[in-house]
């Protein structure tokens, strides 16, 4: 369907690489780095209201869904973006109220779209980094959406695609991941947020303790944006015995949204 990210780990491939690190031990028993460069391997996720809103917002009703009482509601949360505000350009803030005034019909989420980079960072759902001496792989449950992030060498893309394509090198502890090539069709969150083909976004990942990560990324698209903005979250590693990462495959969940509209209706 619309939602599959080209290129990708193919699924069997995917299944084979995460299988050997399904039981990957705890924290403190891996060893703390590889071929000098921090440990990154395991399960992390955001906590957060970032996949809502990553700018600033208060608690909200969703009168659509009043039949979920307060579990259809929105909580309040705290901005990620520095400085508070997203710069937009004032024909983009246009773009951004359709968009959220069309919520959740038009949210590609909704529709089991790969959610793009930055937003597959801090979806509610975890995500598994598995590094090696070479080359590191991010594979995220929302969607079975994944990406390979190239560091042997600067790949350059063959498509544009909705989770972009990924480039990395360290800088002292810190992983630095460059990502361009999106094909324009993905948000920041569920509050319309938004950009264009143009957008490319620089991420860091900084190991600051055993189970967390500082986590950034800039933004930069002149489409959309006055200059680039940043946000920044901590990651923190999903420390359970055999936490995994489990299959989200929503597409069968999106087919009435996507295609209901074709059904044949009996007279």
């Amino acid at each position: 369907m619309g939602g599959r990210s080209i290129p990708s780990v193919p699924a069997g491939a995917l299944a084979v690489i995460l299988a050997a690190y399904g039981t990957i031990a705890p924290a403190q028993e891996m060893p703390e780095r590889i071929e000098g460069r921090p440990n990154l391997n395991g399960v992390w996720q955001a906590i957060g209201t970032a996949h809502w809103n990553i700018e600033g917002h208060s608690a909200e009703a969703l009168p659509e869904f009043w039949q979920l009482g307060a579990i259809g509601a929105i909580p309040a949360g705290q901005s990620v973006v520095e400085g508070g505000n997203i710069p937009y350009l004032s024909e983009a803030i246009a773009v951004r109220e359709e968009n959220r005034a069309g919520w959740p019909a038009n949210d590609p989420e909704a529709k089991c779209y790969q959610p793009g980079i930055p937003r597959a960072t801090y979806l509610p759902y975890p995500f598994r980094i598995v590094q090696g001496v070479g080359d590191i792989l991010f594979a995220y449950e929302f969607a079975s959406a994944n990406r390979v992030v190239h560091m042997d060498e600067r790949v350059p893309s063959p498509i544009e695609s909705y989770m972009g394509w990924s480039n990395g090198r360290w800088e002292g502890d810190t992983l630095v991941v460059e990502v361009t090539d999106f094909n324009g069709l993905t948000w920041f969150d569920r509050a319309g947020n938004h950009h264009s083909s143009a957008l490319e976004v620089t991420e860091r990942y900084t190991l600051a303790g055993p189970n967390h990560i500082d986590y950034e990324a800039t933004i930069e698209d002149p489409n959309t944006f006055s200059r680039p903005w940043t946000i920044s979250m901590p990651l923190y590693r999903r420390v359970e015995d055999n936490a995994q990462v489990l299959e989200y495959k929503c597409v069968e969940f999106a087919e009435e949204l996507l295609y209901g509209h074709l059904k044949k209706i009996e007279e």
